[in-house]
């Protein structure tokens, strides 16, 4: 299974970005998708998690109403819309695939596979 992250990039605060996971070698569109991020002297934190139809999504109280994740399971791809953007958003942000199907889940350890990782970065 390969999941290959993409879409970061530096932005001013109140702006927006859109993240991209491309996923190979699995069958994406029975398990459910997650992005986590670990920003500096900090532990990987959970950020948003989609079910494997994309029918149910959960966030974290720190992006509600700011980030959208969505998939789109005829590219075997999972996004994540980044709107209002703060500078405490900076972190490298990663996606995950969950090592069950057809679950949706928001732990860390639940997920098998992760993509590289891609740099985001809010200035003030």
């Amino acid at each position: 299974v390969q999941l290959q992250a993409s879409g970061g990039g530096l932005v001013q605060a109140g702006g927006s970005l859109r993240l991209s996971c491309a996923a190979s070698g699995h069958t994406f569109s029975n398990y459910g998708m997650g992005w986590f991020r670990r920003a500096p002297g900090r532990e990987r934190e959970f950020v948003a998690a989609i079910s494997w139809t994309g029918g149910t999504t959960v966030y974290a109280d720190s992006v509600k109403g700011r980030f959208t994740i969505s998939r789109d399971n005829s590219k075997n791809t999972v996004y994540l819309h980044m709107n209002s953007l703060k500078p405490e958003d900076t972190a490298v942000y990663y996606c995950a695939l969950d090592g069950r199907p057809f679950r949706i889940m928001t732990r860390t350890r639940e997920y098998g596979y992760w993509g590289q990782g891609t740099q985001v970065t809010v200035s003030s």
